[in-house]
């Protein structure tokens, strides 16, 4: 099985490859998505890793609240996208 982690207060300068390269440390990186701020082109500041369950463990215990790129990390198990009504 695999898990979907949340990656938060990232700097606005990481890009996919620099979320692949952190999280590899800890095991397989099956997925990376970083959304885009549609106005700037540029990255949100969160993203959402997919490793196995085990790793995926290893990786949340390991790099929540530590730094990187000069910021500390919220890392967490992602919860379930819920829906979302139109604001039209």
């Amino acid at each position: 099985m695999s898990k979907r982690i949340y990656v938060g207060n990232l700097s606005f300068d990481w890009h996919e490859h620099d979320v692949t390269d952190l999280f590899e440390n800890y095991g397989k990186v099956s997925d990376v998505h970083m959304p885009i701020d549609r106005a700037t082109g540029r990255p949100r500041g969160f993203a959402f890793v997919e490793m196995d369950d085990e790793e995926a463990d290893a990786a949340i215990q390991a790099l929540d609240g530590q730094e990187h790129g000069g910021r500390s990390l919220r890392v967490n198990e992602a919860r379930p996208r819920t829906e979302s009504h139109s604001r039209w």
